[in-house]
């Protein structure tokens, strides 16, 4: 049977699918180490440095592929399971220290674009958006302040990210303090939140001092 052109296309759409899965796999591997470099993340996914580029034209590209591989395959599912666990500020508390380990362990991520930021803010408001469920069933069980929103969440994380993801720290300090961290969206005895006027917060400025720390 003769291959039309529809099969052909559809076969290079497989096979450019499966060179970027390979890529962004090389690149949690590799970044995973500390220092890495584009040639290096070509090598181990056995590809040209001609084929990285045409399909990541910038290191950017590759963190937003890491980041969203890491959404995707190891925060989401968590979260998914979350939902349905019988304690919903428990269940945020393990969400976030896992976020925070597989930070702790993709050494080089934050380093590897010069304007990690911008790519990282993007994956956080994305993660925060897929939070909203389990906040708003730890709010409705009296487990979390009624006065957090979904916007807070990418700040909070980034705080904690800020003091408990430095490289050294102990993973029973960063548990410690998450605890009190988490401890803070207790309602009970809370002092109502005073607002946040439009431009005295830059989510993009906070992830940008982690990345230049």
């Amino acid at each position: 049977m003769a291959t039309t052109k529809d099969d052909r296309a559809r076969r290079r759409r497989v096979d450019a699918r499966s060179t970027v899965e390979r890529i962004t796999a090389a690149g949690r591997t590799v970044l995973g180490t500390g220092e890495a470099s584009l040639e290096q993340i070509a090598a181990e996914a056995g590809v040209g440095i001609a084929t990285l580029y045409r399909h990541f034209p910038n290191r950017e590209a590759i963190v937003r592929a890491v980041l969203d591989d890491i959404l995707e395959t190891d925060l989401i599912p968590l979260i998914d399971r979350a939902v349905v666990a019988p304690h919903p500020r428990r269940s945020l508390q393990d969400v976030a220290t896992h976020l925070l380990d597989l930070i702790t362990e993709e050494k080089g991520l934050v380093t590897f674009a010069s304007n990690f930021s911008d790519v990282a803010v993007d994956v956080l408001q994305r993660f925060s958006e897929s939070l909203h469920p389990l906040l708003l069933r730890a709010q409705q069980e009296g487990e979390v302040r009624d006065d957090l929103t979904a916007e807070d969440i990418p700040r909070f994380l980034v705080m904690a990210v800020a003091g408990l993801a430095v490289p050294g720290t102990a993973a029973s300090l960063r548990a410690r303090f998450l605890a009190l961290l988490f401890d803070s969206l207790n309602p009970a005895n809370a002092t109502p939140l005073p607002p946040l006027h439009p431009g005295e917060d830059d989510l993009r400025t906070a992830v940008d001092n982690i990345a230049h720390t």
